[in-house]
């Protein structure tokens, strides 16, 4: 069994309250759910308004379509929010 992860820092500098961090998070989570198979939280920053750190992983039998897979979840990520990504990690 393959388990890649991968921890996503955001940086949403027009954010001014953790209620709309919150319902960006909620969207992020709930769009990525829906297209792709992976688990996912929002895993550090909670209490910080203007910071996001979301987590998720995939589980397979092949290195290489785990690998993909985070990679498509990261470019979607990219693609569907206008919070900067200042930094992903990704580990298999």
């Amino acid at each position: 069994m393959i388990v890649s992860y991968c921890k996503i820092y955001l940086r949403a500098n027009w954010v001014h309250s953790l209620k709309e961090k919150r319902m960006i998070v909620r969207s992020i989570v709930g769009k990525v759910k829906s297209h792709y198979n992976v688990s996912i939280c929002e895993i550090e920053n909670q209490d910080l308004h203007k910071s996001i750190v979301i987590g998720f992983s995939v589980c397979g039998s092949d290195a290489v379509l785990t690998n993909k897979i985070v990679q498509e979840v990261v470019d979607y990520i990219e693609e569907n929010t206008d919070a900067y990504i200042e930094m992903d990690t990704i580990n298999v």
